[in-house]
């Protein structure tokens, strides 16, 4: 189910299995286009999720997705508010944080983070996209130089505008976990589907990782 939760600057989306369970489960997506890799899987992780009793909430950061906020006027600050009002008012016991979710998470709930990493490592990815688009272009600036550039005045990377607050929030930005349980690539087998050209889906993947999450919360 596809709802409306009230967000810092507008109502937000969520796909939502709401039952109204002991155990709730909010899901901080990746960032940029691995998210959009990541939301078939992870739609399926909610469904696995409900045949083990936990009831699960993956909302749209905001300017993401069907959201209808700017996504140039976004910041890790901002996405960070934002999730911590959605875990308020989906009354969220535990948090599964993949990659880069893993840097705007609310990090007081216990749960799992799936491959954190920095935002520089996110960075570093769509400016060596951005740095190879350019040169086909004929135009030879360096990550260096872009990286300034959206320090500065903003940037377009991958397809998102980029505002100066994002990019410099990203190039400093550390995963949050403070004791949540990190979940390895090995443990869900199979190749990452973030790292995949096109949105994909693994229902074995989503089965296993609500295995280990399932667990966690009887342990």
């Amino acid at each position: 189910m596809i709802i409306t939760w009230p967000c810092p600057g507008g109502d937000e989306f969520a796909a939502v299995i709401d039952r109204d369970r002991r155990f709730r489960l909010l899901i901080v997506p990746p960032l940029f286009e691995e998210m959009n890799r990541t939301r078939r899987m992870l739609r399926s992780t909610m469904r696995a999720l409900d045949q083990h009793g936990i009831d699960s909430f993956l909302p749209d950061l905001p300017g993401t997705n069907e959201s209808q906020a700017c996504f140039a006027s976004q910041s890790l600050h901002a996405w960070r508010t934002a999730m911590a009002r959605a875990a308020r008012h989906f009354a969220a016991t535990h948090v599964l944080a993949l990659r880069g979710g893993a840097l705007v998470f609310p990090n007081a709930l216990p749960g799992w983070v799936v491959e954190p990493v920095s935002g520089a490592q996110v960075l570093r990815q769509m400016l060596r996209a951005a740095v190879i688009a350019a040169r086909e272009a004929g135009d030879y600036a360096d990550s260096a130089q872009l990286l300034e550039i959206g320090r500065s005045e903003g940037i377009t990377l991958a397809g998102y505008d980029c505002g100066p607050a994002l990019i410099a929030g990203l190039d400093s930005a550390r995963p949050l976990d403070e004791g949540q349980r990190e979940i390895r690539q090995s443990e869900l087998g199979g190749a990452a589907l973030w790292q995949r050209a096109e949105p994909g889906d693994d229902p074995a993947q989503s089965a296993r990782l609500a295995a280990i999450i399932a667990a966690g919360i009887a342990a």
